[in-house]
């Protein structure tokens, strides 16, 4: 069974020959070179033999330039970024690249930030939260305009560039900041206009559900989001694969290991220690629902990028000693 047939099956939750899996990092920008990001991703994908590949967003911000928001009113008017972009043509470039150097070896995923946290980049997280209270309306427009060039994106990264599917990183979530109903009402319509119209394109697309700031979410507001796969930060919600796999209703689940910094991934466990718990993951997994379909192996979140590749390869060998 390759790459993609593999991959494929574990998404509709069918037999496979071994659990498949994948982590990814960011590249620092001195990485990404003049080749936009093309030689750091396939030695990344080389060395660590993953299944298939993140392709990262690193070196792309927002869409468009929103330096000139300052009131709250100023979102309604916030510019598209559009095709012509450096937002878009980078970005498209790039997944090209990508999937062209890998001749179909393996499905690709690309990182797509939601709406709300591209508003949100560049220091204006505060400034966003206030805005909030004083003139909801405008900055839902402001969404609505910012998810227009989202969904733009996607569509092309999937029928232009070649990847599968998008890996869209929901954030905002966290329970201190909205209630499920707020978040329902402010957040949600731009999260799912993007998921929708990829679903509407390609059925296999991730979501991420990020603990990137260590705060436990409100997972309900996204249990019912149109994915195929769910992937959270087990390690800071507390919400582990089985139980995950219940909890959104039987969809394949992406995770097992602690993404973070010194974890037993990352640096702290010794070759033997990683492929234990890999296989103990698989295992665990596997006492609870009699079979090991619907599950692939990941992290958390990114991986530090000073990790060795060569720690991932030792959760290939786990997983292939393990088999079907």
């Amino acid at each position: 069974m390759n790459k993609v047939e593999r991959l494929t099956r574990a998404f509709s939750g069918q037999p496979v020959d071994r659990v498949p899996f994948s982590f990814w990092y960011h590249f620092q920008q001195e990485r990404l070179g003049d080749d936009n990001g093309l030689k750091a991703h396939m030695d990344y994908y080389r060395s660590s033999g993953v299944d298939y590949m993140k392709i990262m967003s690193d070196g792309y911000g927002a869409p468009a330039d929103y330096s000139g928001v300052k009131k709250a009113s100023d979102w309604a008017r916030i510019p598209r970024g559009g095709k012509n972009s450096r937002y878009f043509v980078g970005q498209l470039d790039r997944v090209k690249r990508i999937n062209d150097a890998l001749q179909g070896d393996c499905l690709t995923f690309y990182n797509i930030f939601a709406p709300f946290s591209l508003m949100r980049q560049d220091n204006r997280e505060e400034m966003v939260m206030q805005h909030l209270k004083e003139d909801r309306k405008s900055v839902l427009q402001g969404l609505e305009i910012i998810s227009d060039d989202v969904l733009e994106l996607a569509a092309a990264l999937m029928t232009e560039g070649g990847c599968a599917g998008i890996y869209m990183a929901l954030q905002g979530g966290e329970k201190w900041r909205f209630s499920p109903e707020e978040y329902a009402e402010i957040v949600a319509p731009s999260d799912l206009k993007v998921l929708n119209g990829a679903r509407s394109i390609r059925d296999m697309n991730i979501a991420h559900l990020c603990g990137w700031a260590g705060d436990p979410n409100n997972l309900e507001i996204w249990k019912d989001y149109p994915a195929r796969a769910f992937n959270w930060a087990i390690f800071i919600e507390g919400v582990n694969l089985v139980e995950g796999r219940r909890y959104f209703g039987g969809r394949t689940v992406i995770g097992g290991f602690d993404n973070r910094h010194g974890a037993l991934l990352h640096k702290a466990g010794s070759k033997e220690e990683v492929k234990d718990f890999a296989r103990q993951t698989v295992l665990d997994y596997e006492a609870a629902f009699g079979s090991r379909q619907g599950l692939i192996i990941g992290a958390d979140c990114t991986i530090p990028s000073d990790v060795d590749d060569s720690r991932f390869r030792w959760v290939l060998e786990a997983l292939e000693e393990l088999g079907a």
